[in-house]
C-alpha cells in the first residue's frame, strides 16, 4: 500500500499528554520493548481518533500490522477513557457555576436497517445517544456513555443519574424540548405551535433559546473528532471513544 506524510490537526499539548500517560502505562506493565515508542503509539492513537482513519490504512503508514495498530490504538483509548471524570465530580465543579447546559446528540454508526434499537426516529438514520453537558459558555464538561440511538433524550438523561444529580446539587439546567417532563432543575421552553402561545411565552422561548444554543459549541467539540461522525466499530467500544476525545479535550482545555 502507498503510504505519504500528512498533518494532525491536534495541539502538541494533547500530544505529550498522551505520552506522558502511555510511557506511565508501559512503566505499570514493564514493558520493555513496543515496535512504536510511546510517541509512535500516542500519534497513531491521535490520528485514528482525529480522522477516523481504518486500521490497515493507519497500519501501512506506521509500518506494522493491522492487528498491532488495533492493539496499540485499543490500549491508548483505554488508557484515556479511565481518566474520564465521573458525573459525580463534574457535578461538583459545575455547583460553582450559573447553570449548565444538557443536550444529546446522535453519533452515527454503521449498521444495517434490522438493528432497531440503534435506529433513531427522530434523525433517520442508525446510532448511539450521547448526553452533553456544557457549562454557560459552551464548554464541553461532560459526555456520558452511549445508549441505543433509539432512546429518547429525556430518558437517557434519567438512565445517568443527570437529572438527579443536578437536581441534587441545585444547579440549574437548561434543556430543549426533548427534555420536557424531566423535572428538578431542568428548565425547558413551553410547549405548543408559536402561533397558539401568548406574547410572553414566545419571549421565554426566544429568550431560552439564545441561552441554550450555547450547547451546541460543546457538541461540535465532540464531532470535530471525525472519527465520532461516522463510527464502524463494535457499538461496545463507542463509548470508550467518547470518553478518551472528552479526556484529552479537558486536559488540553483547562
Amino acid at each position: 500500500m502507498p503510504v505519504y506524510p500528512s498533518g494532525l490537526d491536534v495541539s502538541s499539548s494533547a500530544l505529550r499528554f498522551l505520552v506522558a500517560r502511555l510511557r506511565e502505562h508501559r512503566r505499570r506493565l514493564g514493558t520493555r520493548w513496543r515496535r512504536l515508542s510511546a510517541g509512535r503509539q500516542a500519534l497513531l492513537a491521535l490520528a485514528h481518533l482525529r480522522n477516523g482513519h481504518p486500521y490497515a490504512q493507519l497500519a501501512a503508514g506506521f509500518g506494522i500490522g493491522t492487528t498491532t495498530a488495533y492493539r496499540y490504538i485499543t490500549e491508548a483509548v483505554d488508557v484515556l477513557a479511565a481518566l474520564a471524570p465521573p458525573l459525580p465530580d463534574v457535578v461538583r465543579a459545575a455547583s460553582t457555576k450559573a447553570f449548565v447546559l444538557l443536550d444529546g446528540t446522535l453519533l452515527p454508526i454503521d449498521r444495517i436497517a434490522a438493528d432497531r434499537p440503534f435506529y433513531s426516529g427522530k434523525h433517520k438514520k442508525h446510532g448511539v445517544n450521547v448526553q452533553v453537558i456544557a457549562d454557560p459558555f459552551g464548554r464541553l464538561l461532560w459526555a456520558s456513555p452511549v445508549l441505543p440511538g433509539a432512546v429518547h433524550d429525556v430518558r437517557a438523561a434519567r438512565e445517568h443519574g443527570v437529572i438527579d444529580a443536578l437536581a441534587g446539587a441545585g444547579i440549574v439546567c437548561w434543556a430543549d424540548k426533548g427534555y420536557q417532563g424531566a423535572g428538578g432543575t431542568v428548565r425547558v421552553p413551553y410547549r405548543g405551535r408559536w402561533e397558539t402561545l401568548s406574547t410572553g411565552q414566545q419571549a421565554v422561548n426566544r429568550s431560552h433559546a439564545k441561552i441554550r444554543a450555547l450547547v451546541e459549541q460543546a457538541v461540535a467539540t465532540l464531532k470535530s473528532w471525525r472519527l465520532l461522525r461516522k463510527l464502524r466499530c463494535s457499538t461496545t467500544r463507542i463509548t470508550s471513544r467518547v470518553q478518551a476525545v472528552l479526556t484529552l479535550h479537558l486536559a488540553c482545555s483547562g
